[in-house]
């Protein structure tokens, strides 16, 4: 047999298989009705399980896994048509979170209070600048957790803070802190970072005998630090601030490392330039609104869900946008405090406000995942 002869024969097997695929959502249309009479879920996860498993097992081993891939992907379509004709959704609890937040969106804040943790200097002070311009009205607080509550309580309007660094990787407090505050990402901008040491005018590397900087700083300049054994590394709550203290501690035997704008605002002599081992090293900073605001060009959902313990729940997730035509840039795990081995998971994707697609994906999620929240839509702007 040659090659045209074969792909005949496969396009004669596609049309059978269309044509029983045709016949299945046929069915499936009409268990559809009848769940929307009965007020019945669309989604019955232990009937799909027992569904997939038996397909596997029709296959035989060989097959076993691309059989379930497939009737994963059938099932997903029929659940989409299945909650069109229930226009199920409303009593989910995540969807209707959704909804709520919608309904409250507010619009960006003009002349805004902006929280960052840190002193002023700090990379996290550049990223205020960056978002909402020089004149940003700015106040820097002593923890992560402050910014949140400033937003709570009303004394800000929004936060900038750091989620994740491309040498380091996620900043883990901020994605704790998201779970635990209803709070929303309404932006986001990029900060190259330049680590310095610095020290009081008229110390020399061979005197240093401590540093000081953010932990991250510390492992960014792992390299560099490795290099002076001699040199004992004291992680401080941010860069700026350890320049502050070297800058006030009157002691030449200090240094700090922080960004070049830390060392002329307190008055500190750099020592060395670029001491991060990565000279792309940039971190990526949110900007937090205690409301939802849908700004001009948002293209990026930042999303959070947990999932089951059990095989196969991720794929279903990750089905979801393949099946939607969605793609998906960020996926994120933080481990679930008393509950082990079981995970939180933060999600972004790309999609427009009023894109069918991105509306179907959002209600889905909502469906196969349990605690489910979207944590903003805002416009990418990694550059």
């Amino acid at each position: 047999m040659d090659l045209n002869t074969l792909r005949n024969e496969i396009d004669a097997i596609d049309r059978q298989l269309v044509e029983l695929f045709r016949q299945r959502m046929d069915v499936t249309a009409q268990v559809g009705a009848y769940k929307r009479e009965q007020g019945i879920p669309v989604l019955d996860q232990e009937r799909e399980r027992q569904v997939l498993q038996s397909k596997g097992e029709l296959a035989g081993d060989e097959l076993r896994p691309a059989a379930i891939t497939l009737f994963q992907t059938i099932m997903a379509l029929s659940r989409r048509q299945q909650r069109d004709l229930a226009s199920q959704g409303a009593d989910n609890p995540g969807v209707r979170r959704w909804r709520e937040a919608q309904a409250a969106q507010r619009r960006p804040v003009c002349a805004p209070r902006v929280v960052y943790q840190g002193e002023p200097g700090a990379y996290s002070e550049q990223a205020c600048i960056n978002f909402f311009g020089g004149d940003v009205n700015s106040t820097g607080l002593e923890q992560f957790e402050d910014c949140f509550q400033a937003l709570r309580e009303g004394s800000a309007d929004y936060a900038v803070l750091p989620i994740e660094n491309s040498s380091t990787g996620a900043i883990r407090q901020i994605y704790d802190l998201l779970t635990q505050y209803e709070c929303y990402m309404v932006g986001e901008t990029t900060v190259r970072v330049e680590h310095c040491l610095m020290a009081l005018p008229g110390a020399t590397l061979d005197a240093i005998t401590h540093v000081y900087s953010h932990e991250q700083g510390l492992f960014q300049c792992e390299r560099f630090l490795n290099a002076h054994p001699e040199w004992k590394q004291t992680p401080q709550a941010d860069t700026a601030g350890s320049a502050k203290m070297v800058a006030g501690s009157g002691d030449l035997t200090k240094a700090a490392i922080c960004s070049e704008r830390a060392a002329e605002i307190y008055g500190l002599h750099i020592l060395a330039r670029g001491i991060n081992h990565n000279d792309q090293n940039t971190t990526r900073f949110v900007v937090v609104s205690p409301r939802l605001e849908l700004r001009g060009g948002a293209d990026k959902i930042s999303t959070l869900f947990v999932l089951p313990h059990e095989a196969g729940s991720l794929h279903e997730v990750l089905t979801v946008f393949n099946l939607h035509g969605l793609n998906m840039v960020k996926l994120e795990s933080r481990p679930l405090p008393k509950r082990s081995w079981e995970y939180m998971f933060f999600l972004e994707f790309t999609g427009a406000p009023g894109d069918r697609a991105v509306d179907d994906a959002l209600h889905e999620l909502a469906q196969t995942t349990g605690e489910f929240r979207v944590l903003g839509w805002f416009p990418s702007n990694l550059d």
